[in-house]
């Protein structure tokens, strides 16, 4: 079950960076307005150089997987921790081969036999 509080969101550019935040830390704002969740500096996002390329809410305890080309790397809750941040702050690194992500998904941690 899912729970607003405890839920965090992951953002991932096109220059492979990655930060978390609590779900929580995002304000809602009036509608058409928008919301920072990640840092871009305004020079690289004028021509286009670096944007965010996927978002996703990740469910408390749950892993997340990242896709680049035929390739993917799930993140367990623990390695999760390395990516989480302030709101609006850069973000790390991912390993190099996963900085060109086509896709970001959360993962149950059950096995396939429950």
């Amino acid at each position: 079950m899912s729970s607003v509080k405890k839920d965090r969101i992951a953002a991932v550019t096109t220059q492979g960076r990655m930060l978390i935040i609590p779900l929580k830390e995002l304000p809602e704002m009036p509608k058409g307005k928008g919301n920072k969740i990640i840092g871009i500096p305004s020079a690289r996002v004028a021509i286009r150089e670096e944007f965010v390329a996927a978002i996703t809410i990740i469910p408390e305890g749950e892993s997340l997987t990242i896709y680049s080309g035929k390739r993917h790397l799930t993140l367990k809750p623990k390695d999760i921790e390395h990516y989480e941040g302030e709101r609006g702050r850069r973000g790390s690194k991912l390993p190099r081969g996963f900085q060109r992500v086509d896709a970001i998904g959360a993962d149950s941690q059950e096995s396939p036999e429950d």
